[in-house]
């Protein structure tokens, strides 16, 4: 199965301010704020969901196409992802903006102040499918995942991130309607039912399969005229940064599907992937190794469930 992903591509730079923002404010005077802060610390991280998830699809030998837009400054991150089972055809390079950037600052308080700079990504929507599949042999299954609205509306679903900031209504209404997977968390699933004015029963007349995540709950898979499926979480894990760990969960969920298992199957190796992200200090700095997976696997859900899996996983 050729998953092809889009949404957005981004770079992540985060600092870390050794005091309190609250100390530098006076408040007779914020209506003319103007401060600079001297950080301790700078991160550069990989980031961007389309990316995201492409990067946990490609470890997984799935080899997606990524479909997004990028700037000049895309060639070190482009070769990463070509280095760890992405195909980049599917990348528009900007001739004008750079790619996208979010630039945050963190005290010791866990206050944040960031900026997110759209750049290439506001490109996307020029950006089409058809010639792709085209050119690429077929595409079987395009997951549409955050990024510019007017992009993801023309390329219907994934909304995430967005439906609390840009998407309207009938934009999320499209986005939903004839989805083969629908993927959110529990704030995203009453967002997507409030927006869409669509409850829970007639959500499933208008899509294939609803998966939500429940974080240390795990997973929860719907279907219309079936039971409910409701999948733990892998237990005993050591959360470092929650940074992309949806966009992993996505990743192993896609991967099963792509391979035939079971939805069962694919939440298990959703929460498995979900878990390698939560572990680690970025979204695709995770180390994925086909053995410990597979032994985690089985301590997690089973050793017939593992041997299922690890039949698939890439030497």
């Amino acid at each position: 199965m050729r998953i092809a992903v889009t949404g957005s591509i981004a770079t992540d730079h985060l600092m870390t301010f050794p005091g309190k923002f609250t100390d530098q404010l006076i408040a007779d005077k914020l209506d003319r704020v103007s401060l600079s802060f001297l950080v301790d610390e700078l991160a550069i991280r990989r980031g961007g969901v389309a990316a995201n998830i492409a990067f946990g699809l490609g470890v997984l030998g799935l080899q997606p196409l990524l479909v997004g837009g990028v700037g000049a400054d895309f060639v070190d991150y482009r070769r990463w992802l070509e280095d760890h089972g992405v195909s980049t055809a599917g990348v528009r390079e900007s001739l004008l903006k750079h790619t996208a950037r979010f630039v945050c600052t963190t005290d010791t308080e866990g206050n944040q102040i960031g900026s997110f700079y759209a750049g290439a990504m506001s490109e996307d929507a020029d950006i089409k499918l058809a010639p792709l599949a085209a050119e690429h042999g077929g595409i079987d299954l395009v997951l549409v995942g955050a990024g510019d609205p007017g992009a993801m509306v023309a390329q219907t679903a994934d909304p995430s991130q967005q439906l609390a900031r840009i998407l309207g209504d009938e934009q999320v209404r499209s986005l939903v309607d004839g989805a083969d997977y629908l993927f959110g968390n529990e704030y995203e699933e009453a967002l997507i039912e409030r927006k869409s004015g669509w409850g829970g029963a007639e959500m499933l007349d208008r899509v294939g399969v609803r998966i939500t995540t429940l974080g240390a709950g795990g997973a929860r898979i719907e279907r219309k005229g079936e039971p409910v499926i409701s999948v733990p979480a892998v237990p005993d894990a050591k959360p470092v940064d929650p940074t992309g760990s949806g966009d992993a969960f996505r990743s192993g969920f896609l991967a099963a599907v792509a391979w035939g298992l079971p939805l069962e199957r694919a939440a298990q190796l959703g929460n498995l992937m979900a878990v390698h992200a939560l572990e680690a200090i970025g979204p695709q700095e995770y180390n994925m190794k086909p053995g410990p997976l597979a032994e985690r696997f089985a301590a997690a859900y089973g050793d017939e469930a593992a041997a299922e899996v690890a039949a698939h996983l890439p030497a």
